[in-house]
């Protein structure tokens, strides 16, 4: 059975964006839930109280490391509660989500309705394609670009390109996926902001899916809390899937920012 680690850490920006090790770790057998027991959940809460939208941190945030074989994320509560709750209902004014054949992903051949919503925003000229679909980027909203520039405040790293996902409640869901299309620039970690209900992120090894799985790994579930950040760094989507999965109970509405380093190809590089 597999090991991951999870451990509480201090982020100090980088404005290289390259990140330095940190020591000490613990770890433990077996499939656990990445939630916080207490103490470090409080810790989050009030680091992200000193996030101002127009200053610069006075202080690092607490990261929390998730770690695994082939899986490497960092994860903070970026915005606290007030911020998170401003940021959520100015994103349900702004945003403005796909409809028609632009709301529809190919599976085998077959075209089918996303089961959510889905926008993407970001610099002049960008598109992202996946699942047969090839989606162009609108100009930033205001509040698209506060949340993007505080991420940049506190990783270091520069984002072009947003794919927002607005599930209604918990029947919205996204299968098993990994973000590894040619466009994305490797060098560059997702981040995953998301506002709204608590859901479950499940990370799955590509050898462990299906029945007759090549081994037996463990998944990975991360409970995404209100006003969070996670970095999925490199090399986690070539060795993992992720998953949103249904959680009935789940009555209220999820928004999920993920931001990307879209690389621009000349034509000839096509």
């Amino acid at each position: 059975m597999d090991t991951f680690v999870t451990r509480t850490r201090k982020r100090k920006l980088d404005p290289t964006g390259v990140k330095g090790k940190d020591g000490g770790s613990s770890s433990e057998q077996g499939e656990r839930n990445t939630e916080d027991e207490g103490g470090l959940e409080k810790r989050l809460q009030s680091c992200s109280g000193l996030v101002e939208d127009d200053t610069e941190f006075t202080e690092p945030l607490p990261w929390k490391k998730i770690e695994a074989e082939g899986l490497d994320c960092d994860y903070t509560l970026l915005f606290h509660r007030l911020q998170a709750d401003s940021h959520f209902q100015q994103l349900e004014k702004e945003v403005e989500y796909f409809s028609g054949d632009l709301a529809k992903v190919q599976v085998f051949g077959k075209f089918h309705n996303i089961p959510r919503k889905q926008a993407t925003y970001g610099d002049p000229g960008l598109n992202y394609s996946f699942s047969g679909v090839k989606l162009m980027a609108r100009p930033w909203t205001p509040v698209l670009e506060i949340i993007r520039d505080q991420i940049t405040k506190a990783t270091g790293h520069t984002f072009n390109f947003v794919l927002v996902n607005r599930y209604k409640d918990g029947n919205d869901h996204i299968g098993e996926h990994q973000d590894d299309e040619r466009e994305l620039d490797p060098a560059c970690p997702i981040a995953a902001v998301s506002f709204g209900a608590v859901r479950d992120l499940v990370f799955r090894h590509q050898e462990a899916r299906g029945k007759n799985a090549a081994r037996k790994i463990e998944p990975v579930k991360v409970a995404l809390q209100h006003g969070s950040l996670l970095l999925m760094n490199w090399p986690t989507n070539v060795n993992w899937y992720h998953s949103l999965p249904v959680r009935k109970k789940v009555l209220t509405p999820r928004i999920s920012l993920t931001f990307r380093r879209v690389i621009k190809r000349h034509k000839s590089q096509k």
